[in-house]
């Protein structure tokens, strides 16, 4: 079976890491205007630095939980193909075991050069005046995608969901595009874990409701018998 998974921030949450849209989610913190466009990076990229270094730091405490082992124990699985797609721009399921993650928002891990695009692992702290380690230019950021920006591999990501057998989103808000639509090109079934129905529930074929480490092992655990 072809199974295409997408995460969002609600598989994290348990890990310490926070959401963006609950009510005390970051964007009820921080203007988006601020720290997550480009226009905001150019007005004042040192506060956009502090914001993802202090991101940077939050996710080097945190730990991958139950639901990033269990989705890695299914990238193993013989029996099943697995496509992982993440929003989220931490490296906890990669930490939890899973080698093939497109995370379509960038990472937060690593360093983009806008003058080259060239990318590297990010510093703990990255700065104004960093120089790229390949041309020496001072244009360093954060390898993220900002609101007005376009996810990474969109075409690998809806060619992969358009062959799937089932398309399983956990975790996401449904709020954000083009990741919100994805459910629409699924060529199989459909399924939403999450803890509450997204703004997309009624579009899935199947929903269960519940925390993020109960309901993704056991699902992985039903379906690889």
């Amino acid at each position: 079976m072809k199974i295409v998974v997408l995460t969002g921030a609600g598989v994290s949450a348990e890990s310490g890491l926070g959401t963006f849209r609950d009510t005390d989610g970051l964007w009820t913190k921080y203007d988006l205007n601020d720290v997550a466009t480009p226009e905001g990076f150019a007005r004042d990229p040192a506060l956009v630095h502090d914001f993802y270094n202090a991101r940077r730091a939050n996710c080097l405490e945190s730990l991958p939980n139950a639901a990033h082992t269990a989705l890695a124990a299914l990238e193993r699985s013989a029996s099943h193909s697995l496509t992982l797609i993440t929003q989220n721009i931490d490296d906890l399921h990669e930490r939890a075991g899973s080698t093939e993650v497109i995370h379509m928002h960038g990472a937060l891990m690593q360093a983009l050069c806008v003058a080259c695009d060239a990318r590297w692992g990010a510093p703990i702290r990255m700065r104004p005046d960093d120089r790229c380690p390949t041309c020496g230019t001072r244009a360093t950021r954060p390898d993220v995608v900002w609101f007005g920006e376009v996810p990474y591999q969109m075409d690998r990501i809806g060619e992969a969901v358009q062959a799937s057998d089932l398309f399983v989103a956990i975790g996401t808000s449904a709020e954000v595009y083009p990741a919100a639509g994805l459910v629409e090109l699924a060529g199989g079934e459909t399924l939403e874990l999450n803890l509450e129905p997204s703004a997309r529930a009624n579009a899935f074929g199947a929903r269960q409701f519940g925390r993020a480490t109960e309901i993704v092992p056991a699902w992985v655990a039903k379906i690889t018998g």
